[in-house]
């Protein structure tokens, strides 16, 4: 009698093991899942998101947030402008008050790209935490903080646009070139907020920054050329204001102010350039390493 053999080995089913996303199957028991890539919106998209949050957030209390701009310099104009200006009638051949009015439009973008990226990314960082939830969305840290700076020169923008036109208001400076400066606020804005993420990098206490603004934010004031020409600075302490950054945004703003009386200088840009971009380069890969850790 013929007898028919029958294989012992185990068949393959249908519905086998589930593939990885290289379409290998695993020699385990259990199944496997697939691994599927999220593609990243493109850059410009996430930096949006980024900024955009910011704005959202600015504009639920816009009354409070976008009045002081345009009380404070109107402010300080009466009460140091005006007051002085009956004792000094000119500065390099430029009324005093039209002379102070263009370097308040520079020191406005600066304090608050300073304070936004001080204080303002200090907070977010170690008490709303904030940024761990931005960051469980598809953007990177590097697309975080340069939205953060971003919004800074942002601010810049508008806090220079709104002492523009307080100083339009008073008839200080007439309508020209010098709608360009909220321009240069903006750039301003982006040194300042480059310069402040890296201070940020380096504070562990909230009352550290007391060190940073008493200490170097708020002297650049008065020898960066707001108030007085820099030339009028001891010879000794002149090549220290020329390294400050606030000098090269108040020259420029300057020469679009007063057309014929103060050259467009390239080197100025340049220094904004290369220092908001070295700058911020350095701060952000502090903070990268912070974030992570």
């Amino acid at each position: 009698m013929n007898s028919s053999k029958h294989s012992t080995e185990p068949s393959h089913s249908a519905a086998g093991p589930i593939s990885t996303s290289g379409g290998a199957q695993d020699s385990g028991t259990g199944p496997q899942i697939r691994r599927v890539e999220i593609a990243k919106p493109p850059l410009r998209l996430r930096l949006y998101a980024v900024w955009y949050r910011h704005v959202r957030v600015y504009a639920r209390n816009i009354i409070s947030n976008g009045l002081p701009p345009f009380l404070e310099p109107l402010v300080f104009l009466v009460g140091i402008g005006m007051g002085l200006g009956a004792y000094l009638t000119q500065m390099e051949g430029v009324p005093f008050l039209e002379y102070l009015a263009t370097g308040l439009l520079m020191t406005t973008a600066m304090f608050t790209s300073a304070f936004e990226c001080s204080f303002g990314t200090f907070i977010r960082l170690e008490y709303e935490k904030a940024y761990d939830g931005m960051l469980a969305a598809p953007i990177t840290v590097w697309d975080l903080l340069v939205g953060e700076i971003l919004w800074a020169g942002t601010k810049g923008f508008f806090f220079t646009l709104a002492v523009l036109m307080v100083i339009y208001g008073f008839g200080i400076l007439p309508i020209g070139l010098s709608l360009v400066t909220p321009f240069i606020g903006f750039f301003t804005g982006t040194m300042f907020a480059a310069l402040s993420l890296l201070v940020t990098s380096f504070v562990k206490n909230i009352n550290h920054f007391n060190f940073y603004f008493s200490g170097f934010i708020s002297p650049m004031f008065f020898f960066a050329g707001v108030v007085f020409p820099v030339t009028n600075l001891p010879k000794i302490v002149r090549p220290i204001s020329e390294a400050l950054p606030l000098t090269h945004a108040v020259r420029l703003t300057r020469a679009f102010s007063f057309p014929g009386e103060v050259p467009f200088l390239w080197a100025d840009v340049i220094y904004i350039l290369l220092f908001t971009l070295l700058i911020g380069i350095f701060g952000v890969r502090r903070l990268k390493r912070r974030l992570i850790d």
